[in-house]
């Protein structure tokens, strides 16, 4: 959904100081769980500003890795799948550290609960709908497969989660559980967009 993003090679330029340390990529995407492990424990003791400041740092550290590894010349297929788990494992601590940091509450009439599990879902689903369409070969296009993104993508999601985090420092819990709601509907809309576009894709192919 938001595309705006800087050139590899602009955020090479920038991200080559941190290169010359010598640290091995993988080095860098096992240090953004740390601060995501630690934002996790803030959440749970209710500490939402260090939280939301522990979580960016980890974003940062994710960040980092990739442009680590074109500047050293160590870009690997192994490199790419361990920081797509990991990332997974970061997006699951942020939402189970709000699910605590939020404790009971309700919003449209459901326990944020069921938010949290319709937000979790989405949020797998929406990968696991393109990983599907890839492994039983029904998109068999990989520009086809990496265009199938949609409204809501990983990057998207987590930046509501923080804008709202944000807001709701200053303007109350209202705002967070919002930004829940919102990013679980559109994470599984976002799915939905995916399906329907491996379908149209295979049934073309037919």
């Amino acid at each position: 959904m938001f595309k705006a993003k800087l050139r590899p090679e602009e955020t090479d330029r920038l991200i080559r100081p941190l290169a010359s340390l010598g640290l091995d990529p993988i080095a860098w995407t096992l240090l953004a769980v740390l601060p995501a492990i630690a934002g996790f424990v803030m959440l749970y003791l209710n500490n939402l500003p260090l939280g939301l400041a522990l979580f960016l740092m980890a974003g940062a550290f994710d960040l980092v890795d990739g442009a680590v590894a074109r500047v050293m010349n160590k870009v690997t297929t192994f490199g790419a799948y361990i920081d797509g788990i990991l990332d997974r494992y970061v997006e699951f601590l942020l939402y189970l550290g709000l699910m605590f940091y939020l404790g009971p509450a309700f919003f449209l009439g459901m326990n944020m609960e069921i938010w949290f599990m319709l937000l979790v879902f989405g949020a797998l689903m929406t990968t696991f709908a393109r990983a599907y369409a890839d492994h039983r070969g029904l998109v068999k296009d990989q520009q086809k497969l990496k265009s199938m993104g949609g409204l809501l993508e990983r990057g998207e999601r987590l930046a509501l989660m923080y804008v709202g985090m944000l807001l709701s420092i200053f303007m109350g819990q209202e705002i967070l559980e919002l930004a829940i709601v919102v990013t679980a509907l559109l994470a599984n809309l976002t799915t939905l967009q995916r399906i329907a576009s491996a379908i149209k894709y295979g049934m073309s192919k037919a």
